[in-house]
């Protein structure tokens, strides 16, 4: 922690954080952008949890202009043996959730 800093110090934060630095990644939100690949969407699922996982993309289009990584996507999200429960998160409602739209 620092390494990219010249000048600060982040020793004192370091003590003074409740969990260590790999636990406050677990509130982090993922997306599913990870162009058709399944073994990443597993891990991501698996590391996140169902409630931190959102059908989602940092790219607001398709580059390919056709069916392309969204389409991909979603046949791996068809492809995974996820409860329905976990499918709707995934898909829709962690997103209601975040913006407080449900």
């Amino acid at each position: 922690m620092g390494v990219r800093t010249s000048d600060e110090d982040y020793e004192a934060l370091r003590k003074n954080l409740k969990k260590q630095p790999f636990d406050y990644f677990k509130g982090f939100y993922a997306d599913t952008a990870i162009e058709g690949a399944r073994a990443p969407m597993i891990c991501g699922i698996d590391f996140f949890g169902a409630d931190h996982v959102l059908f989602a993309s940092d790219c607001p289009f398709d580059k390919e202009k056709g069916p392309g990584y969204i389409r991909s996507t979603i046949a791996v999200l068809d492809s995974l043996d996820l409860a329905p429960a976990d499918r709707e998160k995934l898909c829709y409602r962690n997103a209601q959730h975040m913006f407080g739209l449900a």
